[in-house]
């Protein structure tokens, strides 16, 4: 047996166990996938609601898991990964349970509406506390030394689990109704269940237990970065489509499959990337490779270039996460990771949120293209944040 096969084996075993643990993310995602694409068409066509009120229904979900990050890693640090993923689950199954009721009162539509929101909001919260769990109980598992690689196979679970999960939701909807998705997200919840029930979890750290806002602080530098890179996931995600109608282009849904593709592989063919060169390094890169790609498709005189900015921003975001992730949780301590990894969560949440409003505003006055320029100035921005951070680091050390 030659020296490498050790390393390889131990690293296939590795793997396996985290795609084990990162099962129950793909499960959470997959039922936030399944209704994405209907649910907006569905307030506004069948309960006679206006667009805004769609764009609202679809957006209390990440508002309440923005909300419920704080409790989703206090959580996870005092009670147990495993216990975090299990309520989560229930509170999906709850979801489906809402949702599918909510059918039962179309001809009263405010009620009706109220029941489904309630379903938006207890799905908000199983993606919080999953969302933390999942990562909290991988590093765990694996070892901090495999934090990277964990929040790598999280994202691919995610990013995947939506991609499957919104074709096969307007699939079941044409097939069968809307309550069908709520019963669905029911059956995926009670598999997960089912599946969990006889997985050893890890113990709970004992030790310092820092409050949520205590442990915001110790990765907002971290966390600000990958605000910075992440506003273009935001900004190309919800306007990608609105630029090509401006351009008189079509195949807008190709940049999205691009961006997806090139996120996903650049993932798995660099998933040791931040062990090897360190997370200040590959995010610095990163978010430099995006904002080239977010000014190709400023200055793109044809689809093509489009395409390929789009590409280009998939492959720069991919590893920003994991490589500030694996920084900012070094500012924690271990019995506190849950709440270190919710904290840094945040930032995510708040670069989905402020993107919308905020490009839209710029592209009122400037037009589609600008919303890119912005963008890549704003990763520029963060390779600035971060070269900083680099410095400060080896200073201290």
């Amino acid at each position: 047996m030659s020296a490498l096969e050790p390393v390889a084996l131990q690293s296939t075993t590795i793997n396996r166990q985290i795609v084990s643990i990162v099962f129950y993310t793909f499960i959470a995602f997959l039922c936030i996938g399944l209704p994405i694409a209907v649910l907006p068409g569905y307030v506004h066509e069948q309960l006679g609601f206006s667009a805004i009120v769609a764009g609202v229904t679809i957006g209390l979900q990440y508002f309440a898991t923005l909300v419920s990050r704080p409790m989703a890693g206090r959580v996870a640090d005092s009670l147990g990964s495993k216990r975090a993923i299990i309520y989560g689950l229930f509170a999906i199954a709850a979801s489906g349970l809402v949702t599918a009721a909510s059918t039962l009162l179309v001809s009263m539509p405010l009620i009706s509406l109220s029941v489904l929101l309630t379903g938006r909001v207890l799905l908000g919260l199983a993606q919080g506390l999953i969302g933390v769990a999942t990562l909290s109980w991988g590093i765990s598992q694996a070892g901090v030394a495999h934090t990277a690689r964990v929040i790598s196979w999280n994202g691919i679970a995610s990013y995947g689990a939506i991609a499957i999960g919104a074709p096969l939701g307007v699939k079941l909807n044409q097939l069968l109704d809307f309550a069908s998705l709520g019963l669905v997200l029911v059956a995926l919840a009670l598999l997960a269940l089912l599946v969990i029930r006889n997985k050893p979890s890890v113990p709970v750290v004992t030790g310092e237990r820092l409050r949520f806002w205590a442990a915001f602080g110790r990765v907002a530098p971290c966390g600000v970065g990958l605000t910075l890179a992440s506003i273009g996931y935001g900004t190309l995600t919800t306007f990608v489509t609105l630029f090509y109608s401006e351009r008189g282009w079509v195949g807008a849904a190709w940049c999205l499959s691009a961006f997806g593709v090139c996120f996903i592989l650049t993932r798995l063919l660099f998933v040791n990337a931040v062990n090897r060169w360190g997370g200040y390094r590959v995010a610095g890169a990163c978010m430099a490779a995006e904002a080239t790609g977010l000014t190709l498709l400023w200055l793109a005189p044809s689809p093509l270039l489009a395409l390929l900015g789009a590409g280009l921003t998939g492959a720069g975001l991919s590893l920003v996460y994991p490589a500030l992730g694996v920084e900012a949780i070094k500012q924690v301590p271990s019995s506190s990771r849950g709440a270190g990894l919710g904290a840094y969560a945040v930032f995510f949440d708040l670069a989905l949120a402020i993107a919308g409003p905020l490009m839209g505003a710029v592209a009122a006055q400037q037009g589609y293209a600008a919303i890119f320029c912005i963008a890549a100035l704003l990763s520029l921005s963060g390779v600035g944040l971060v070269l900083l951070l680099s410095w400060r680091n080896a200073k201290a050390q």
